[in-house]
Formats: C-alpha cells, structure tokens, sequence
C-alpha cells in the first residue's frame, strides 16, 4: 500500500504535520486542558524524534509569548486595585442616562482597558461583566424572574461584541494577536503595535459605533431610559471611597506602557521589554507581588501551550509544510484576481471558526498557511498579515464557545443560544463588509499597501 505522504514532503515534515493535527484535535476536544494536551505533544514530538530538544524549547524563549505572560500580570494589577471597576463605574456615571448610551459607556471602559488586557477573558469577563450584573441587577432585569430582556439581555450582548472589536484594534488586546505577530515574522513581514493600531482605527470606531446600535434595534432592551443608572454608580464610587495610592501607581504604569509600546519603533525599545518595565514598576512599587505573578495560573498556562504550540508551527513552516501547502493551494487558485484570493481566505478563516473552541487554536492552526498563501498569490503582505489577524478576533462573534469571554455572556442566562447563533449570524456579515471593505480601503489610504 502506498504511504500517504505527498512526495514533496519529507517524512519529517509529514510526521511534524501529524503530531500538529492531533494536538489542535486536543485542543478543540479537550480531554485534557490545554496545557496538558501540549504538553504531551511536547513529549511524543521530542520520543519519536519528530522534534529535537533544542528545537522544542526553543517556543519558550520566544518575546511575544512573554509579551502575553506580562501583560496578563498587568491585568492583574487593574483587577487587584479596583482601577478597572473605578473606570467602569465613572463611566456609566457620566453616561448612562439611557441604555443606548450606558452600552456604549461600558464598552468604553473595555477600549481603554483593551491595550493593556491581552486577557480579554479577564478584561471582560473579570471587570466589566460583574458590572453589568449589577447594573442588570439594579433595574430587576434577571434571568430568575423572566426579566432579562428589560436591560441585561442588550447590554451582555452589546458588550460581547465590544470586546470582539477592541480585541481586534490593539496587538495587546488579545493573547492570539503576538501569535500572529509571530508568524508574520516567520514570513518576514513586520507587525509592529502602532502600525496594527493604525491599520485597525477606522474599522474599529465604525464597528464600535455601529454594532452597538445594530444590536439596539434588532435586540432593543424593555427600558430605554436609564436614569438611575446614574445614582447607582455614584452610590457605588461612594462605598469605593478615594483613589487610592495603588491605584494612582497602576494608572500611571498604564499610561508608561501605552506611551512606550506607541513609540516603540522611534526609541527601539521592544513590546515586550516595555511589558517587564512595567511589572518591574508594579513590584517596585508593590501593587502586585511575587505572589501575585506566581498564582496568576491564566498567564502561565498561556505561557506553556502557547509556546509549544508556536513551536510546532514554527516547525512546519521550517520543515518545508507550511510553503509546500501554500504553493498546492495558491495553484489550485491561479488566474484569480488576489482581491478576490483575500476575501476568499478571509470567509474561509472566518467560518471555519465554527469547528473552534479556541481563537487562539485556530490562529495556531491556520494563520500561518493562509498568509503564506496569500502572499504567494500576490496579496500584499502586510494587507494580508493585519487583516487576518483581525479576524483572528472577530471570527469570536459566531458561536457561544468561540472565545473565552463567549461562554461567560452566552452562559449568564440573559440570551438564549438560538439568540446567539441568529444574531451572530446576521453581524458576523457586518463585520466582513466594514473590515475588509472598509479597513482594506482604509489601509491603501495610509500607505500599507
């Protein structure tokens, strides 16, 4: 019987391709965690030889798999002071006079957390989601009593998809986005945080602008007006009391590392080194602990699947898979316009994800081949790289399993799973025309490609 292996292909290549499959099946079914199930596939690659030991520790002492570790220590710090609950609860005391508005008011909250708060899990779901319990709460609107839709229903919704966008704007907004970076980099295409930023900004504040509103006439909450959102938050700041000293320190870390990771190609000073600057600041000052960073298990969790997993793709692409793959599909779409090869990618990216329990899975499992084919169809590689890191974040806005912060919202008893899909459905469609009409437009007019 004939092996399967295509002849291009090296049995290295073939095996390295064998053992990645069965680790993003793990990962997608999860008979272990995620960890675990990398790291037996760490040590059946390195057993069989598929993987030499030198090579397989290498994904450890990749930079933007620290960046990812670091930046969920920073989170930490906005959670441990109460600053991120401050800002929400000032924020819906400037705004929310109607629930229209107070929806837009806490999805501010989640843009300005978002560069810092590579966990979106964490930003959303540990900082703004209690807030919109208790906001829900506050107007009786709750699943016990059959009273969802009066407020909580829309504003869970809302903010789901607010974090589905900010993730998309900030290389630092979601733990998947370095992983693209990463491979991008594999491909010698350099992603750095401001040109993301810039390449993001007008989709994003349109997304921002408009999802919110969509959202509002397609799931209009019961109460429109919400004058005692107002009183609620300043009884709340009340019990908070003053700003305190940590938080005044983290505000001030905060805006160092924005100012830092900004201007990071005019002063050559790494993301991810702004990323320690900013812990060394936080421990110095003792806002957080050695404590705090040793029992932050998301971060180090992240730290060892996702730098195996970085490892096993960085293999593909170096055992000749990745560029072989790339060249059979790229053939299989020859005499196509590459406007047309993008968008293809791109639809084929994004509903794939419905097979996804996991962004960061799925990044790891497709970006790297689908850039390569682009880029060997002559879309411009930079166009190519940023939008499908972007969807590598806005492919969340399909299921109720599609991301970390899905499961919380969708789980929360305010919206129904047929609610979800149907929705979902209908908005994932607005966010193709708005990013890849608008933000490839958007993108020619800055010069990226």
């Amino acid at each position: 019987m004939a092996p399967l292996k295509p002849a291009a292909l090296s049995v290295a290549a073939w095996h390295m391709f064998a053992l990645f499959v069965a680790v993003i099946i793990g990962c997608i079914t999860q008979p272990l965690p995620i960890g675990g199930v990398a790291i037996v596939g760490f040590v059946i690659g390195v057993l069989t030889g598929t993987i030499s030991m030198d090579n397989a520790i290498a994904g450890f002492g990749n930079n933007s798999i620290w960046l990812i570790a670091m930046a969920f220590f920073i989170s930490r710090g906005f959670i441990k002071t109460g600053l991120g609950k401050r800002i929400a609860l000032h924020f819906v005391s400037m705004f929310g006079k109607q629930t229209l508005t107070l929806a837009y008011s806490i999805i501010g909250v989640d843009l300005i957390l978002a560069p810092a708060t590579p966990s979106n899990t964490a930003r959303s779901g540990g900082i703004i989601y209690p807030i919109i319990q208790s906001l829900a709460n506050a107007f009786d609107s709750t699943p016990k009593k059959g009273t969802q839709r009066k407020i909580g229903s829309f504003l869970m919704f809302a903010e789901f998809h607010g974090v589905v966008i900010t993730s998309a704007m900030f290389l630092t907004a979601m733990s998947g986005n370095p992983l693209a970076q990463a491979f991008a980099k594999d491909q010698n295409i350099s992603i750095t945080w401001m040109n993301w930023f810039l390449a993001a900004l007008v989709p994003g504040v349109i997304s921002l602008i408009l999802i919110p509103f969509i959202i509002y006439k397609m799931y209009p909450p019961e109460i429109k007006e919400t004058p005692n959102a107002r009183e609620w938050a300043e009884t709340e700041l009340k019990k908070v009391g003053k700003v305190t000293l940590p938080e005044k320190v983290m505000a001030s870390v905060f805006v160092i590392s924005l100012v830092l990771w900004i201007t990071g190609s005019m002063t050559g000073i790494d993301a991810t080194l702004t990323a320690f600057i900013a812990i060394s600041l936080l421990l110095l000052s003792g806002v957080l602990t050695w404590s705090d960073i040793t029992h932050e298990s998301g971060a180090w969790n992240t730290f060892f699947w996702f730098s195996i997993m970085v490892m096993m793709a960085t293999q593909l692409n170096s055992l000749g898979f990745i560029p072989w793959l790339s060249k059979q599909v790229s053939s299989s779409l020859h005499g196509f316009n590459w406007v047309v090869i993008l968008v293809i990618l791109i639809l084929v990216y994004f509903y794939s994800h419905y097979l996804f329990a996991s962004a960061v899975a799925h990044i790891s499992a497709m970006y790297a081949a689908l850039l390569g084919v682009a880029i060997s169809t002559g879309v411009p590689p930079l166009l190519a790289a940023l939008m499908l890191g972007f969807f590598g974040n806005l492919f969340g806005s399909t299921t109720h399993y599609s991301m970390g912060p899905a499961p919380i919202y969708a789980g929360s008893g305010y919206i129904t799973q047929s609610e979800w899909w149907r929705m979902n459905f209908v908005l994932g469609i607005v966010y193709l025309v708005i990013w890849i009409g608008v933000g490839s437009i958007w993108m020619k007019l800055i010069g990226m490609w």
